[in-house]
């Protein structure tokens, strides 16, 4: 494309249009540096010695990647000492780190899942980082879980950066969901899609089939009539896509729609959901409301969901609007039916 718009210049633009402030911006700018160092990362694979198990496992018990662990430290490192946050918060981590007394204190707090899909990482698959920034709350000096628990609505920004074939970052301030593709000769993310709308209907979908056992019966039934195809209740033929990055699953979706489904099972029944609320599921909805899109647990809009813990867990429909809304009412019937 011609004369390809900056991410700076983008993020410049829409502070003069009020829609970010000079410190959102630099924060921001900041994210988009780190997503590139850790891009560098993951292209050496084998060649940087950064493949495998670290040996040790995160907060919620899984085991980590030593991707894992140096994407978060790269962002822990780059965003710390800014002077645009309070205090950030990790997937990977118990608790929310506070910006260093010795520093200004700023405004907003950063939550990220620093590389989303780690088990593809051995196998050179699209993996990713997924972030979300709040505003920190009025006079607050150290910043702690409960500040965090701000519904997703209340984010001032949220986006993703995928590390494939080529490295791009999708972002949204509030004003639409806009795709940057890092130019790896001059180090910058350059303006490629503005405005990204996804299609409302669709004819893909992206689950783990391995899991339909466990699901419960209005998932089953939704499930059932996509694969009966044009014979079937919906009469379409619908096609299954599943990379188990989510990153990977919804940037697709971004880019020509589909619905991205992790339900409830009862493989694991002490858990609510599979993908956490705070580092993935309310930036992606984010993402994807701005986009055209919806996003749903399947019950509530997902934006609307007041978190209670900080690694809280649900489960994600999202995507194309009309196969989530047939989805979600699915649910509401079951619920309706059980009384």
């Amino acid at each position: 494309m011609s004369n390809p718009v900056s991410l700076t210049r983008f993020l410049i633009e829409q502070q003069h249009a009020g829609h970010i402030s000079a410190d959102l911006r630099l924060l921001i700018e900041v994210v988009a540096r780190s997503c590139k160092r850790i891009s560098i990362a993951v292209g050496k694979g084998a060649l940087g010695g950064v493949l495998g198990d670290a040996g040790t496992g995160n907060v919620q018990g899984e085991a980590q990647k030593k991707l894992d662990v140096i994407s978060n430290e790269i962002l822990l490192e780059a965003n710390e000492w800014g002077g645009h946050l309070a205090a950030c918060a990790s997937e990977e981590m118990d608790h929310p780190v506070p910006v260093p007394n010795a520093y200004p204190k700023g405004n907003y707090l950063l939550l990220f899942d620093p590389l989303d899909g780690s088990s593809n990482i051995d196998v050179n698959v699209s993996v990713g980082t997924i972030f979300s920034v709040l505003r920190c709350p009025d006079g607050v000096s150290g910043a702690d879980d409960a500040h965090f628990l701000q519904c997703g609505a209340t984010q001032v920004a949220a986006g993703y950066a995928i590390y494939g074939p080529s490295t791009e970052l999708v972002l949204t301030v509030g004003n639409g969901s806009h795709a940057f593709t890092m130019d790896r000769e001059i180090g910058g993310f350059l303006l490629t899609r503005k405005d990204i709308q996804v299609p409302r209907a669709t004819a893909e979908f992206a689950i783990n089939m391995s899991n339909q056992r466990h699901w419960d019966t209005p998932m089953q039934r939704y499930i059932d009539e996509l694969l009966a195809g044009k014979d079937g209740p919906r009469g379409k033929n619908f096609n299954m896509r599943w990379i188990a990055s989510m990153v990977a699953d919804v940037h697709r979706i971004m880019n020509r729609g589909g619905i991205f489904i992790y339900p409830w099972d009862r493989k694991d029944p002490s858990k609510a959901g599979k993908l956490r609320l705070m580092y993935e599921a309310n930036p992606m909805a984010m993402l994807i409301e701005q986009a055209g899109g919806a996003a749903t647990d399947g019950r509530r809009r997902i934006l609307d969901i007041q978190p209670e813990a900080l690694h809280q867990r649900i489960p994600v429909f999202l995507g194309s609007a009309e196969e989530v809304e047939v989805a979600t009412a699915y649910h509401l019937e079951a619920d309706r039916k059980a009384g």
